[in-house]
């Protein structure tokens, strides 16, 4: 306890905060406490205050820090400050009760209901925080606070993920008897706890989580397809749990590459969330097209899933579009999905030219480190009794020589030149917009991926000869 005290009163951001304080009851609440505990650095600062003046607190702290005021919400008096850096942000709240103890009874888990009492330099521990956090449990501080708010439900497993806690099965008790409820939760709400939980190391423990609970069927029904695929004799597990497996690997494939890819996977290329949120999801979601291509051969008994990249591909806006998901995000999972074949597929055999790489590189462009991943993942994550190990070293050993290969190139790799227009080929072709120019640019594309035409002078024969 003593540690902890000394961490909250040696703490530089707080020690900035401390002087502004004044007479008024204010309090360090939530998760930037429990990181404390736990040794973590937090940006996100809650403080709730029992004052009457809190817009006129919240305004005063961010004129003193030479901050960003935005007010959140009017009504229920919540106010963020933006602090300089730009990644610490305040929030000020009013107190939810006529103390801070009911305010903390209000809260979801009892790990994110510590409180400080920055007048007296005390902390408030009103529902054994610090023993939950201490022993790495997630527990409800009541029912009634998760149905007031469903979403929290969803909570419980991001923070899984993310702190590697386990679930009280009380609180599991309580998400399997209100999972129904999570689609009262704003979709804009749970697509962040989603993208936050796949980021998150521990991302298959909660969804084994959200499996037992049925809360994952709610918010994407289609999984539950990927439970009726068995085994196979290229797969030693069923299609569910190659899809988790294939999302945890994507951990090991990151701490065994360089560094840039760590860089590149952490970055956060679609808003506010990292890049490796998206990108777990899309491993998660990688064979969603499996179940609507599953056939069995009568003769050798064998299972295929003919194009089952294209209908995943296919399936993909459509969940994530009901997700909230934006076009920039759902183009970047589906293309994941569509072409999570294709590094498998560069690296075997024959195919391992110069010239299939140059192709493979310029056509995924920004993805491929994203590609490579899931291939990975995919690799040892199916094991049936036809896979020998041979095949799984060559297609492992090829994965990590054709990632080494696009570091060492990436910055060389010039952008496609745009050798003729759709105008110019409609006059040159003298055709109308429509369907088939539409073919004939795929075409001319895929032409200069494979580095078959390089000037204009060859686009304007390709198109000449191209028959639709």
């Amino acid at each position: 306890m003593n540690k902890f005290e000394d961490s909250i009163k040696n703490n530089k951001i707080l020690n900035v905060i401390r002087p502004y304080v004044n007479n008024r009851q204010i309090y360090i609440v939530g998760g930037y406490l429990r990181d404390l505990v736990l040794g973590k650095n937090s940006s996100d600062i809650d403080i709730v205050t029992l004052s009457n003046d809190t817009k006129e607190f919240a305004e005063e702290l961010t004129e003193n820090l030479h901050a960003h005021f935005v007010p959140l919400d009017e009504i229920n008096k919540i106010y963020r400050i933006v602090l300089p850096d730009k990644t610490t942000y305040i929030d000020i709240a009013q107190c939810e009760g006529k103390t801070i103890e009911e305010d903390l009874k209000r809260r979801d888990f009892s790990i994110n209901a510590l409180g400080y009492d920055f007048s007296n330099d005390k902390i408030i521990d009103t529902v054994n925080s610090l023993e939950d956090i201490k022993n790495g449990i997630i527990k409800e501080i009541s029912e009634k606070n998760i149905e007031d708010d469903p979403l929290r439900m969803l909570r419980a497993f991001r923070f899984q993920s993310e702190l590697g806690f386990n679930i009280s099965e009380s609180l599991i008790e309580i998400i399997k008897k209100h999972a129904s409820n999570i689609e009262k939760s704003a979709k804009e709400r749970v697509n962040t706890e989603l993208v936050k939980l796949f980021a998150g190391k521990k991302a298959v423990d909660a969804l084994e989580g959200m499996d037992k609970t049925e809360i994952l069927y709610y918010l994407i029904p289609e999984c539950k397809a990927l439970k009726k695929i068995p085994p196979n004799s290229h797969h030693h597990l069923c299609l569910f749990n190659h899809c988790l497996s294939v999302t945890d690997k994507i951990e090991e494939f990151i701490e065994k590459a360089p560094d840039d890819i760590e860089k590149h996977f952490d970055a956060k290329s679609f808003g506010a969330l990292q890049r490796k949120g998206y990108l777990k999801l899309a491993a998660f979601l990688h064979d969603i097209g499996k179940p609507k291509t599953w056939t069995i051969e009568p003769d050798t008994g064998r299972h295929r899933f003919i194009k089952h990249d294209d209908a995943g591909a296919k399936m993909a806006p459509e969940i994530l579009k009901r997700l909230k998901f934006s076009n920039k995000q759902i183009k970047y999972i589906q293309k994941l999905i569509k072409y999570h074949i294709y590094p498998a597929n560069v690296v075997t055999g024959e195919n391992y030219t110069d010239k299939a790489v140059l192709r493979f590189f310029r056509k995924m462009e920004n993805e491929v480190p994203d590609i490579i991943a899931i291939a990975y993942g995919d690799r040892l994550s199916a094991l049936g009794p036809d896979i020998t190990e041979k095949i799984v070293n060559d297609n492992i050993n090829g994965l990590w020589s054709l990632l080494d290969r696009y570091l060492k190139t990436k910055n060389e790799l010039a952008p496609l030149p745009k050798l003729l227009d759709g105008n110019e080929i409609m006059k040159i072709l003298n055709i109308k917009q429509g369907p088939n120019l539409g073919k004939i640019i795929k075409a001319l594309t895929e032409a200069q991926l494979s580095s078959e035409v390089q000037t204009k002078e060859e686009a304007i024969l390709f198109i000449k000869n191209f028959k639709i």
